[in-house]
């Protein structure tokens, strides 16, 4: 039974409930599927149909137009399982938040344009373009614009690391609208763009795949007086900077819940493995050297998972929670790096081996130490804006 099978009905649905509605999805994709895909560059579109058409993508969408009506708790759940059963959420993850977005700051017109489309699975909203070569961290500094000319948006510029671009039907844009009026709020002038980007003329949105050491598809987008219509704008204009500010702290929530999720799956690769190798007569698991690492481990990610789950009720309470699910997402990524090494070490060489699936989660898991935001960046976030001490960047 789906979740919104079970909405449907009328009854109350538990995180239980989103829990097996996903390993019911889950479970139907083992670690060869992903580990293919990832010796073929391949993309997991049979997984993402079947997790959008379960409804497990249209978490966050209200009732009303087609989804589950229920908050990043539940989708952080999703993520987690997917996660854990040897995927990656992000697969299906910024089309949660980014609908978030939409059905928090768009217009009434554009939420019953386009969130029922993408919550039966007729579309798909899967990228979020933001990052720019000279605009990572500093998100107030991108440079590319969209300005007015009649009906439409004229949009110029470049974006770079743009994930899953080339298989969306509709994404999130965010360009500089007009300068800053304010020096001290950079932001300001940044709005935000709900854009359809099938069948789009190459001479004016064109995208080159960007390479990196594990299977992540992400591009790079050069806009050359890209048109949309006027209507493609989220909420106010240059009040974009606030809305990604909203969307972020459910992606950072959602992101710590995928590194839970591969924490517990290094934990069960680890104790099954130091059970089943024995050396000496014995199991290595029997060893301190062994043992102490994953059991520590297994303390941390429980430790993390208790701020995963404070953030997300902070934020599904509408309470500030920026501190919370940076600290979930900081906590629970260094966590699963620290796991993702200990399987390493525990499967000694063969966690080389692209058949145990280690060396293919150890890579995917790295890339949590620089995004979505670096964990640099969250201590930095924490010092100045937490506990009061003077800017440090």
């Amino acid at each position: 039974m789906s979740v919104t099978t079970t909405e449907a009905a009328g009854t109350e649905v538990t995180l239980d409930d989103v829990r097996d509605a996903a390993r019911a999805v889950t479970s139907r994709y083992p670690d060869e599927y992903y580990r293919e895909l990832d010796k073929n560059g391949g993309y997991p579109h049979d997984f993402i149909s079947e997790a959008m058409e379960s409804g497990l993508a249209a978490v966050m969408v209200p009732t009303e137009y087609g989804g589950m009506g229920l908050g990043v708790r539940e989708a952080s759940v999703i993520t987690e399982e997917i996660n854990r059963s040897g995927g990656a959420g992000a697969c299906i993850h910024a089309q949660m938040f980014t609908m978030g977005i939409v059905a928090r700051h768009g217009t009434e017109s554009q939420k019953a344009r386009w969130l029922p489309e993408v919550s039966s699975g007729r579309l798909r909203l899967q990228s979020f373009a933001l990052t720019e070569p000279d605009a990572g961290t500093e998100t107030a500094k991108i440079r590319t614009t969209a300005r007015l000319e009649g009906d439409e948006w004229v949009f110029n510029g470049q974006k770079i690391f743009i994930s899953r671009a080339a298989h969306t039907d509709l994404m999130v844009i965010m360009a500089r609208t007009s300068p800053s009026p304010d020096p001290k709020k950079p932001g300001l002038g940044i709005s935000c763009f709900l854009v359809d980007v099938r069948d789009v003329d190459p001479k004016h949105l064109s995208m080159r795949k960007v390479d990196v050491m594990f299977n992540h598809h992400t591009y790079e987008l050069f806009f050359d007086d890209f048109r949309v219509p006027a209507d493609s704008l989220i909420g106010e204009e240059g009040k974009g900077f606030r809305y990604l500010m909203d969307g972020l702290n459910a992606e950072r929530i959602v992101v710590a819940a995928e590194c839970i999720g591969d924490g517990r799956w290094f934990i069960d690769r680890s104790v099954r493995y130091a059970n089943e190798r024995v050396i000496f007569g014995r199991p290595i698991g029997a060893n301190q050297g062994v043992q102490f690492p994953i059991a520590r481990g297994f303390a941390d990610i429980e430790a993390a998972d208790l701020m995963r789950w404070k953030a997300a009720e902070m934020f599904d309470r509408g309470e500030k929670c920026g501190a919370e699910s940076n600290m979930a997402k900081l906590l629970a990524s260094e966590a699963s790096w620290s796991l993702a090494n200990v399987a390493m070490q525990t499967h000694g060489g063969y966690s080389m081996a692209s058949e145990y699936d280690i060396e293919r989660k150890f890579r995917e898991n790295r890339i949590f130490q620089v995004a979505p935001v670096s964990t640099n960046m969250i201590l930095n976030f924490l010092g100045q804006h937490v506990l009061g001490l003077p800017r440090s960047y």
